[in-house]
């Protein structure tokens, strides 16, 4: 029996770290965003799909895809970011369904998850919130202007309809410890919806 739960959260909000966590307590975890990457790479099924859709100036001299011309194209308007992903969940979603194992908790990390329905397509949905300070300060630390962050945050679900989606919420504003225990608190009651399920 298999228990698969989307991850999801707004731009800098921790997914990564979050998603580390529910590993160490046993979960199979996949990052969606990077499978992505993979999936861009030449001769691989979305970077086929990019240059059929964009043209081959989306690509660098290497056959690579330009990741920031990408983005700023994706990122232009909110009907472009929903061309996009129409366009590459599909390709995402088959191969992480090759992926999944066959029993336990499998837990797929996806910033867009919710907007390409995620909310269908998985048994229980995680969102991780942070207030927007910390998730401004956390996106500059990582490199991003003020502005960057801003800006795909707009294109982003809102934060109130991203939380009214989720079956669980794991508050991330505070430090390492807490963001712990509030894995646990949600890997233990995805424990106990695995056992319902087991034993229905």
């Amino acid at each position: 029996m298999i228990l698969r739960a989307g991850l999801t959260g707004g731009i800098a909000s921790g997914k990564s770290t979050i998603a580390r966590m529910f590993g160490e307590l046993g979960c199979t975890v996949l990052d969606a965003d990077a499978l992505v990457a993979e999936l861009y790479r030449p001769g691989n099924a979305g970077h086929r799909a990019l240059v059929q859709t964009y043209g081959a100036e989306i690509l660098r001299p290497d056959g690579e895809v330009d990741r920031q011309k990408l983005a700023d194209l994706a990122f232009e308007d909110e009907s472009s970011a929903q061309k996009l992903n129409a366009l590459i969940h599909p390709i995402v979603m088959a191969e992480a369904d090759r992926r999944a194992p066959s029993d336990g908790i499998f837990i797929v990390e996806a910033t867009l998850l919710l907007e390409a329905g995620g909310k269908e397509r998985y048994d229980k949905v995680i969102v991780i919130d942070v207030d927007e300070t910390t998730q401004i300060a956390r996106g500059v630390a990582r490199g991003m202007t003020r502005e960057e962050v801003e800006r795909r945050t707009r294109h982003q679900m809102p934060r109130g309809e991203r939380l009214a989606a989720a079956d669980y919420v794991i508050e991330n504003s505070g430090d390492r410890e807490q963001a712990q225990r509030e894995v646990r608190r949600v890997y233990d009651a995805l424990r106990e919806e695995l056992g319902r399920s087991s034993r229905a």
